[in-house]
């Protein structure tokens, strides 16, 4: 039993210090090699602290001389500066003692100047006593003599300036007169312009104004690219303003309001259908009323644009005298005149009825309209003598038939009649009572009086408080006044009246 437990144990003791022996080894193997690991981290870390060194030296270098550097610009740009400033101290110094030198001059011219004015003092003084002994008249007497003489040749010189300007003003004659038209068209433009480009919608109440606009300006947006017109819905009662050029596009932008607020629906969708329909509608009246008109007057075989164009006149104005009335107005005057010069009146009629078609023209072309209204005839196949009728109106091209100067006369009466130039009525009126007060307000006037649709006004001046003469002064200053501050169309005549009368009875 005792040896197999020996072996045992035995062995065991021999495993055991195999074990230890195995261990002894390794773990010394283990130490070197970390031993070795660890100088080479040591040596690494070095290097590595030997390269940051060497880059941060390099660094602090580098900002060193960088330094430098703007040191050494800033230093000369201070020296450019001190040079400049040295070089500016040298000009004003040299400025100034050029200018002192130069009062100096001055003050010596100065001197010099009143010595001389010393010496001419005394020279006229002798020169005038000399005239004065050998002329045997005294200062003040050759003064008047040389005075009337002066008069005496200032009045050849003024006749003869005066005839100059007479000769020089009939050459320009025709510029002014174009001034003077344009200066009255400055005076009237901004009236004519807000009645012929301006209509107004008149409404029941003030809440369907808010259905027009929509929400967010919808609605009156889509209104506005239908129509091309402007809608302007502001604070004045009862009451929407239709802004545009056109009267055509404005005509259907009322009738478009007008069934949009009676149907009551109104919505973008809604007022597309409703301005095509109404534009529909409008080109078909435009057609019928030129139709008409043509039937009205015996005008036949004329082309369907030139009828359409006619129609087209009902909504166009031409000073506020609607076109198409006097239109017809002029083709009835034409026909008239015509048949009493023995010529023929369904021409004249004819030429008096297309004389204003340029006016309505579709084409933007830079002619004036008698022109483009001759353009638009010879297109559509009308007759030389009444084209050229239309052409020659206005004296734009040369007449070549007798129906020409006809067509122009006409044309005239038409427009000059009493009446024709449709004017609101309370400016009229207004108008006519300014004339009247601003007469009034001169000294000496007795009674007035505004004739002719505001063209004369006639004022009656007491005998006893004003002479002729001044009649002729009062006239002058009443025509300048109205002309700087009233606003009237043409030209107003004034006239002043002064009568004396002598009265005795015989008993």
């Amino acid at each position: 039993m005792l040896e197999p437990l020996l072996i045992a144990l035995g062995s065991f003791i021999v495993g055991a210090l195999i074990c230890y022996l195995v261990f002894r080894f390794t773990s010394a193997g283990l130490l070197k090699k970390a031993a070795e690991e660890a100088e080479i981290i040591k040596r690494d870390k070095i290097i590595e602290a030997k390269e940051r060194f060497i880059a941060l030296k390099a660094d602090h270098e580098n900002q060193v001389r960088a330094d430098e550097q703007r040191k050494q610009q800033r230093e000369q740009q201070l020296q450019q500066r001190e040079q400049q400033l040295n070089s500016r101290q040298g000009d004003i110094q040299r400025q100034q003692n050029e200018l002192q030198h130069q009062l100096q001059q001055f003050d010596q011219q100065q001197k010099a100047l009143e010595y001389k004015e010393q010496e001419v003092e005394k020279m006229h003084k002798q020169a005038e006593h000399q005239l004065e002994t050998i002329s045997g008249l005294s200062a003040e007497e050759a003064k008047k003599q040389l005075v009337e003489a002066l008069k005496d040749e200032a009045k050849t010189d003024a006749m003869a300036f005066i005839n100059e300007t007479m000769d020089e003003a009939r050459l320009t004659a025709n510029k002014e007169a174009k001034k003077i038209v344009i200066q009255t068209i400055q005076r009237v433009a901004s009236e004519t312009t807000a009645e012929n480009a301006v209509s107004v919608f008149h409404i029941d109440n003030d809440e369907v104004k808010g259905r027009v606009i929509g929400r967010e300006g919808r609605n009156i947006r889509a209104l506005e690219a239908a129509t091309g017109v402007e809608i302007v819905v502001d604070d004045t009662p009862e009451a929407i303003t239709v802004s545009g050029y056109d009267p055509i596009r404005r005509e259907i932008a009322c009738l478009a309001l007008h069934q949009l607020i009676q149907d009551g629906r109104i919505h973008p969708a809604r007022i597309e259908e409703i301005v095509a329909k109404v534009t529909k509608q409008v080109e078909d009246e435009i057609i019928e009323t030129g139709k008409r008109t043509t039937i009205d007057l015996g005008v036949h075989g004329l082309h369907p644009e030139l009828i359409r164009l006619v129609g087209k006149m009902k909504y166009r104005s031409s000073y506020g005298q609607n076109l198409l009335q006097h239109s017809r107005e002029t083709a009835n005057l034409c026909a008239v005149m015509a048949a009493e010069l023995g010529l023929n009146p369904k021409k004249a009629r004819r030429a008096g009825l297309l004389h204003d078609i340029g006016k309505v023209a579709e084409n933007e072309e830079e002619l004036p309209h008698a022109e483009l209204g001759m353009k638009i005839c010879e297109k559509y196949g009308e007759k030389p003598d009444i084209c050229n009728a239309v052409g020659a109106h206005h004296d734009e091209c040369e007449m070549e038939t007798l129906i020409a100067p006809i067509v122009q006369a006409c044309d005239a009466i038409s427009g000059a009649r009493p009446g024709a130039r449709r004017e609101i009525v309370e400016s009229y009126v207004k108008r006519l009572n300014d004339l009247e007060a601003m007469a009034m307000s001169f000294p000496g006037v007795v009674k007035t009086y505004a004739l002719q649709a505001g063209r004369e006004l006639r004022v009656i001046v007491g005998a006893d408080k004003i002479s002729d003469k001044d009649t002729e002064l009062l006239s002058f200053d009443l025509a300048k006044k109205i002309q700087d501050e009233m606003t009237y169309p043409g030209q107003v005549k004034v006239t002043v009246i002064r009568e004396t009368r002598a009265i005795n009875y015989a008993k």
